[in-house]
């Protein structure tokens, strides 16, 4: 039942018909709590993305296979991935390198960043290297030679890499793994 006159048009802007908004101290409560959350979380998410030396080591290895497979493949060459376990370098050596490109090849040799480190690396056929080099080779068809590497970092985390020789994958393992349980 409508009250007072009926002839009277319904006034939109009465405070009794409007309907319910948030004030603007709500809302600027609300602001302030999320602007907090994103303050508080942004650097732990900065941490475990941009700044964990592992995992972007793990990253680059990881482009690096693939890129050699692709590399290898196209133009028809074998590839070899040197990996110096005592002073924790990585480069790259192609076929038909001569003696000079090879010294410049390990000149400009991936160094590890300083948390991180290259505990060892099991191919197959050969076993387990803990110290000295280890060489991954490519074949001009793309195929590479089952290994597993495995990396440490100074704060006790380890990962696994093993490459398959013929699907062109790697899986990644956050934890030491062994080619048995693989």
């Amino acid at each position: 039942m409508r009250l007072g006159n009926p002839k009277e048009p319904i006034n939109c802007m009465n405070p009794r018909n409007a309907t319910e908004g948030y004030t603007l101290i709500e809302l600027t409560v609300v602001v302030v709590l999320i602007g907090l959350f994103l303050a508080l979380s942004i650097p732990r998410f900065q941490y475990a993305i941009v700044t964990d030396d592992l995992k972007t080591t793990t990253r680059r290895i990881v482009g690096l296979v693939k890129d050699l497979r692709d590399k290898a493949i196209r133009e028809q060459k074998v590839y070899i991935v040197h990996l110096d376990l005592e002073s924790n370098y990585l480069w790259v050596e192609s076929g038909g390198m001569d003696e000079e490109e090879r010294v410049m090849a390990r000149e400009r040799a991936f160094k590890f960043p300083g948390g991180v480190r290259i505990l060892d690396v099991w191919c197959s056929g050969r076993g387990k290297k803990v110290d000295g080099q280890a060489v991954i080779r490519f074949s001009k068809k793309g195929y590479v030679e089952q290994a597993v590497i495995h990396l440490g970092a100074e704060d006790g985390r380890e990962f696994s890499l093993a490459l398959s020789p013929f699907l062109g994958k790697i899986k990644i393992y956050d934890r030491y793994v062994d080619i048995e349980t693989i």
